[in-house]
Parts: C-alpha cells; structure tokens; sequence
C-alpha cells in the first residue's frame, strides 16, 4: 500500500531523508517547503490563521501552533526513514506518522496512521491511529490484549520499540 508521510511537530526542528529504491531521496531541500502541504484544521474555519511550519536556517521548524502537520506530496512504500530532531529550548512532544492515509480521524486532526513518538523521554514508543501493529513482547509493552485497539479510549501505546532513540 502506498502512503503519504505526516508529520505532526511541536516545537521542532526537522532534517529529513528516505531511503526508496537504493537511492536516497531528500523530504526537505532545506530551503522552503517544496514537496509538502500543510493540513492545519483551524484554518477550515478560521483563514486568518498562520502556518506554523516555517524554515529557517536550513531547518523546518515548527512554532507549535495553531496544531497541525506536514504532509509529503510524493507517496512512498518500501521505505527506511531516518529523521534528524532537536528540540528548541525545551524539550516537548513531537512525531512522525507513517504509513498514514485516511486525514484526521483521531480527535478531528490525526490521520490513520501509526505514530514514531519523539516525546521528550518517550522517543522511540509508537502510537496506533486507526492502524495496528504488532512486535515482539506484546505484553510488556502494551498491557492485558483486550484493552488494546486503535481508537481513543483503547491502550494504543506501544513502548520503547528502541533504545537510546533520544539519544543517538
């Protein structure tokens, strides 16, 4: 299946690149915002509203709100994406959304999707949206398997699918 990547910053700054086909391929040519649109559901009612992604200095930087994501225009499959990140000032909440397709079905904003968390001290859980996944030691990191799911309300939290993710 092919899907778009979203990602939804707070308080970020991002370099982007993913691997397709054995050949890099740059999400973000560090200087504008070339290959992306922006899904902020503020500005359905309110076109007055900023955009709160900006560049600068050849870094794509969120300035956290009005909340919303990036959305690549180019449609990926097969892919290993590696994300660069720093926070800002203080360390905050933040993430990537990959195999991301149906928009905002997750509190009117998050599309379905599986989130690779980059919150402060939580880098590395992943957050079912509308979609699945399953990994070794289920139990651990999710808890009992009748209160998992996908939808809010449900234990969609995987925990520390990596080790030292803030870190490296």
């Amino acid at each position: 299946m092919k899907r778009s990547f979203f990602f939804p910053f707070v308080l970020c700054s991002w370099m982007i690149s993913c691997q397709k086909a054995e050949q890099p391929v740059s999400l973000f040519n560090g200087q504008d915002l070339t290959g992306w649109h922006v899904d902020v559901p503020e500005k359905d009612t309110n076109n007055l509203v900023r955009d709160p992604f900006i560049v600068r200095e050849g870094m794509l930087v969120s300035l956290g709100t009005p909340q919303g994501h990036l959305i690549t225009d180019t449609i990926y499959e097969n892919f290993s994406l590696d994300v660069d990140y720093r926070f800002a000032g203080e360390p905050g909440n933040c993430g990537v959304l990959v195999f991301a397709s149906t928009p905002r079905i997750l509190y009117k904003m998050f599309p379905k999707s599986i989130e690779v968390q980059m919150f402060h001290e939580n880098a590395g859980d992943f957050w079912c949206i509308g979609e699945d996944i399953k990994v070794d030691d289920m139990l651990t990191r999710r808890g009992p398997q009748e209160e998992w799911g996908v939808t809010e309300g449900k234990k969609r939290r995987i925990l520390n699918l990596t080790d030292g993710s803030e870190n490296r």
